[in-house]
């Protein structure tokens, strides 16, 4: 059967333990849940940091390294994906729009990068959105995002273009052609983000139309759309996502006990449509990863 990448994003920056206990938010918790995500299927853990006091995203280099460390220590194979997306929001000031209100966490490149520069992982994502969520904005100023994706680059790290809709594309193939970013690359198109592309087999099948030609791709869906877009990047012919990042459910009005759960039904769908989970030496060569 035809080899495809399993993504398990484990926990990621919104502040959901108010609604799920199990999401993972300290350094132990998200490295059992990433190594048992592995153990279920997963090629590939795309991984958050949060502050254990609080749950809230946090950026500190401490915390990913203690994340990483458990991960590479625990002698199970999976490939390592770090965000950099935090560092990105800004939140417009009630008085003054101009100045940066509560929860603005815009920061220079350098800062964003800084733990995927230290720790060296196989994949780091890059976001090349900039789009409302909720009551901030995301700005990724592309030139922000051409100094982010040279320095990765520069030590072997593949970035993972993560587009949220059709202008982010653009802006990714506007940087492979200037040689910004290398070629083939890597991109994961994010569905069903408010005032983002919306999860339909449309919206799916015109971003990837819109892709080079070399280009490896993923695709997910937020929320209840989380497998039927698994199902239909399948069918495409594209790699997959699922984790408590994306979806606290396993079905209508059951909660998953862990992202192993996810990655279980995930690889079981797989299957059925007739497609095998890569392994993590898989995934490696598939995206021509240094390992």
């Amino acid at each position: 059967m035809k080899k495809v990448i399993l993504t398990c994003a484990v926990t990621g920056s919104a502040p959901m333990t108010d609604r799920h206990v199990n999401v993972p938010v300290t350094p132990r918790q998200i490295a059992e849940q990433a190594i048992d995500a592995a153990r279920a299927g997963a090629a590939i853990v795309h991984l958050h940091v949060r502050d254990p006091e609080t749950g809230a995203p946090s950026m500190k280099l401490e915390l990913y390294r203690e994340l990483v460390d458990r991960i590479r220590g625990s002698g199970v194979d999976v490939v390592l994906n770090l965000t950099t997306g935090p560092g990105a929001s800004f939140s417009p000031g009630a008085e003054n729009p101009a100045i940066a209100g509560p929860g603005t966490t815009l920061c220079p490149p350098a800062e964003r990068i800084r733990h995927v520069l230290e720790l060296k992982p196989e994949i780091c994502t890059l976001d090349l959105n900039t789009m409302w969520f909720n009551t901030r904005a995301a700005i990724n100023i592309p030139a922000h995002v051409a100094e982010m994706a040279r320095a990765v680059q520069e030590i072997g790290v593949l970035p993972e273009l993560e587009v949220f809709d059709t202008g982010d594309i653009q802006l990714a193939n506007h940087l492979i052609r200037e040689g910004v970013l290398k070629s083939p690359a890597l991109f994961q198109i994010v569905l069903g983000i408010r005032y983002g592309a919306i999860s339909t087999p449309a919206s799916m099948m015109h971003m990837r139309s819109l892709l080079p030609a070399d280009a490896a791709w993923a695709a997910f869906g937020i929320s209840a759309q989380e497998y039927p877009m698994l199902a239909q990047a399948l069918l495409l012919g594209g790699h997959v996502r699922v984790g408590l990042e994306d979806n606290l459910y396993l079905e209508r009005g059951v909660l998953a006990p862990n992202n192993a759960a996810l990655v279980d039904k995930a690889v079981h769908l797989m299957r059925a449509l007739g497609t095998e989970p890569a392994t993590p030496a898989e995934a490696r060569q598939i995206l021509n990863l240094r390992g």
